[in-house]
């Protein structure tokens, strides 16, 4: 067992780090984040040397890398800001699913617009009236010809009002029992006829990531923008649901480590009663916490992301490593805030905003108990 990064992930992770360093400017972010708006120009530049789509293979602009260098360069970017840096690691939302089940064609077509920073990806699961409930859909389409007609509602979506593309869950056979038997995964272009989107208003968190409803009208897609196999798409999106949520843990990581070091600067600076904050042994102590939560989180997202690699399917994991992560983040992040004391209200400190960034990775992608579900059903099994 090696617990170390090999040069090529330590390379990685440096240029990610020195990327960040250079990119992101901390005034810019607290003003995207008062304005709620997408930091353009920073993803493009990512786009341009490489971090974005980095687990694409070479054939569709990637760098034919792995599950664990894509989280190193997401810890990195959230590390340095929480904001801007979950807007970069989602730029590619789902575009995975197409990777995994789609034909060369829908490879060739979509993933190199992601990849090279001229359009953004998103995937239609949730819907309003079944949130984290999957299993079955409002959303139908239907076989006229050799098209489906598509119609039906999905809300807050990732990337929703920029994306050029979505992929969408729908429910092809409604007789299907159970439900989700009957659900299958469309390509569904952002430009077709009866596709519109809303912003779904203001936001606690990630307030630079335009986040919207997605309403499907009659939308005439060909038979073969069918991603996968008709009636496999509840179990496609499970399996890409067993990577995304390794992201999601890495965004919740390095949010927690940046939040952490922001306090720890704080603290060794600012005087109280005489002394450094950080002398203090209530301080030292809650340091201390920070640290070891941060450092298990760390290791179970690791764990997470290498075993994706090694081509195992572990939904127990891969939840604990989120449900763990996202936890320690939005901890974490609180006693930043504490650490600060009203400084740590202010919005020029950040920390604040880390605050509310944090709480988005114990809800999207499966919130905090969709997770402890799939954690007890893998240990109980099933029950004669």
């Amino acid at each position: 067992m090696d617990f170390e990064l090999n040069k090529s992930q330590l390379e990685i992770q440096k240029a990610a780090r020195e990327f960040a360093k250079g990119e992101f400017d901390m005034e810019l972010a607290r003003e995207l984040d008062t304005k709620h708006e997408y930091p353009t120009k920073i993803w493009k530049k990512a786009a341009e040397l490489g971090f974005i789509g980095i687990h694409y293979p070479e054939a569709y602009e990637g760098q034919g890398l792995g599950c664990f260098e894509n989280i190193l360069v997401a810890e990195e970017f959230c590390r340095a800001d929480s904001g801007i840096g979950a807007c970069l690691i989602l730029a590619s939302f789902a575009s995975e699913c197409i990777l995994r089940f789609g034909t060369d064609a829908q490879k060739k077509k979509c993933l190199p617009p992601v990849a090279l920073g001229k359009t953004l990806s998103a995937g239609c699961f949730t819907e309003p009236g079944h949130g984290s409930d999957i299993t079955s859909l409002d959303t139908t389409a239907v076989k006229d010809g050799n098209d489906w007609v598509i119609n039906g509602v999905k809300t807050f979506i990732t990337n929703g009002g920029m994306a050029g593309y979505f992929v969408v869950l729908c429910q092809t056979d409604p007789a299907a029992d159970p439900k989700y038997r009957g659900i299958s995964m469309i390509l569904v272009e952002a430009d077709r006829a009866g596709v519109s989107t809303t912003s779904v208003g203001d936001k606690m968190g990630i307030r630079m990531m335009n986040t919207a409803e997605v309403v499907f009208k009659d939308v005439r897609v060909p038979l073969d923008n069918l991603i996968g196999k008709e009636g496999k798409g509840f179990y496609q999106v499970l399996e890409f649901f067993d990577e995304s949520r390794i992201l999601i843990a890495a965004q919740a990581l390095g949010t927690a480590q940046g939040a952490f070091e922001k306090a720890l600067e704080y603290v060794k600076q600012r005087e109280q009663f005489g002394k450094k904050l950080a002398q203090f042994q209530i301080t030292q102590h809650k340091l201390a916490d920070m640290a070891t939560k941060i450092e298990l989180a760390r290791l179970m997202v690791y764990k997470a992301a290498w075993n994706y690699d090694q081509g195992r399917i572990d939904p127990k994991l891969t939840s604990m490593a989120k449900m763990f992560a996202a936890r320690t983040a939005v901890e974490v992040a609180d006693e930043a805030i504490q650490l600060l004391g009203g400084y740590g209200y202010m919005v020029e400190y950040d920390v604040e905003r880390f605050y509310r960034d944090a709480k988005i990775t114990e809800i999207y992608e499966g919130t905090k108990e969709i997770q402890k579900n799939t954690i007890a059903s893998a240990l109980i099994g099933k029950l004669k």
